[in-house]
């Protein structure tokens, strides 16, 4: 895969990524029932160099229901906050599968 088809599928994501987080946020903050469970969690960045992790921090904060609170450059991992932490191996599985792959390849690492 080319730099510029790493750009335009990681645009891609993200957009769409937005979307469906500003969709499943919007119906988390009006239905009725219980609160969702806030929290943290920290999500591996493996092999990327700072730019790539910079972007990734921007990206995740960018899209609704999560936030960056910390980069840990030792650990080489995300501090997150999550709006709903009832199902967060697939929240933080989705992050990686949308955003990490196509980063790795515009910044830097393992592909």
């Amino acid at each position: 895969m080319s730099r510029l088809q790493a750009a335009l599928i990681l645009l891609w994501r993200f957009a769409s990524a937005m979307l469906v987080s500003a969709w499943t946020t919007s119906v988390i903050i009006v239905s009725a029932g219980d609160a969702p469970r806030r929290g943290f969690a920290r999500l591996d960045y493996e092999d990327l160099d700072e730019a790539g992790v910079m972007l990734l921090a921007a990206m995740v904060t960018l899209t609704p229901g999560s936030s960056t609170v910390d980069i840990d450059t030792e650990r080489r991992e995300l501090l997150l906050h999550v709006l709903d932490t009832e199902d967060i191996d697939s929240t933080l599985s989705d992050i990686k599968l949308r955003f990490l792959q196509p980063i790795r390849l515009l910044f830097g690492g393992q592909s």
